[in-house]
């Protein structure tokens, strides 16, 4: 079992070698136009535009979302999953420096 100090320390390495991030998620959509002869319009079968990929988020209060096309997928999605990385990290780093204080008692090091 490593020592409360080695965990901490493993957790800020891991933390620093993340990269890129970006918190939110995709969401995969398809629309009907307005044109009324169109084929997302046909009675029997019909087809709607798209996908669209949609990428919302929010930070400090405020919500936001942006269109991506598919080029930009891929790093989208590799930065959101390093976001949730980041967060799992950052409450596992959490939680390490409160067994340190339950071991410390908060005595000055």
């Amino acid at each position: 079992m490593i020592s409360t100090e080695k965990k901490i320390q493993q957790l800020k390495q891991k933390l620093v070698k993340l990269g890129s991030m970006h918190p939110g998620s995709i969401n995969e959509q398809y629309n009907v136009c307005g044109k009324p002869v169109c084929k997302c319009k046909d009675k029997k079968d019909p087809v709607k535009h798209g996908p669209y990929y949609q990428l919302s988020y929010a930070v400090a209060g405020k919500s936001s979302s942006k269109f991506l096309n598919k080029v930009q997928l891929p790093e989208a999605r590799k930065q959101i999953k390093t976001w949730q990385e980041f967060k799992r990290l950052t409450m596992d780093l959490a939680l390490a420096y409160v067994d340190l204080a339950k071991i410390t008692k908060f005595e000055r090091k």
